[in-house]
């Protein structure tokens, strides 16, 4: 029976029935059978069973389990293939740099840094001609009921504000007026 060892970097080692185990205390934990697996595996968040599955070697890296208890069965399946003696360590991997064209000009970033949506949101709503429905969506992202839906709920009902809606050569244009 092959007894295995994860470490808290999240390395697995596979071990012959025969070997002798030296436990570190506190930094590994041993188990033999999936059961034993679960029962780890339970005071584990999601998280680190991801980072388990990613570094076993051969695998298809994955952003999420739809349970833990696929997690589980899909980490043991793998671990089965193990040499005794082998580790599977987490591959070490490049960190990816964004691209130098999609980064926003830095006036731009220096303006949306320590800003949420809602408050872009107000500041554009609050300048002297108002904002258009698709000035509104471009600089958040999001998609015209989902505008709509955040100056009804968000800015009249829960912060109060008066937001006066027109029409302007066609086009919707959301104002209020300055806050004191």
């Amino acid at each position: 029976m092959t007894t295995f060892r994860i470490d808290t970097e999240n390395n697995i080692t596979a071990f012959s029935s025969g070997e002798q185990i030296k436990e570190s205390a506190g930094e590994t934990e041993t188990f033999s059978s999936r059961q034993e697996l679960t029962a780890l595996a339970e005071k584990w968040p999601a998280a680190r069973l991801v980072e388990i599955w990613n570094g076993l070697p051969g695998v298809e890296a994955v952003e999420r389990f739809t349970s833990r208890q696929a997690a589980i069965t899909r980490i043991w399946k793998a671990i089965q293939h193990l040499e005794p003696g082998a580790v599977a360590r987490p591959p070490r991997v490049a960190v990816k740099r964004p691209d130098a064209r999609k980064k926003a000009p830095p006036a731009a970033r220096k303006r949306a840094a320590g800003q949420n949506k809602t408050e872009r949101v107000i500041a554009m709503l609050e300048r002297p001609q108002g904002a258009t429905l698709k000035a509104i969506m471009r600089a958040t992202g999001w998609q015209t009921h989902s505008v709509r839906g955040f100056i009804s709920g968000q800015l009249k009902k829960k912060m109060g504000l008066k937001v006066r809606s027109s029409k302007h050569e066609g086009e919707r244009v959301y104002s209020i007026k300055r806050r004191s």
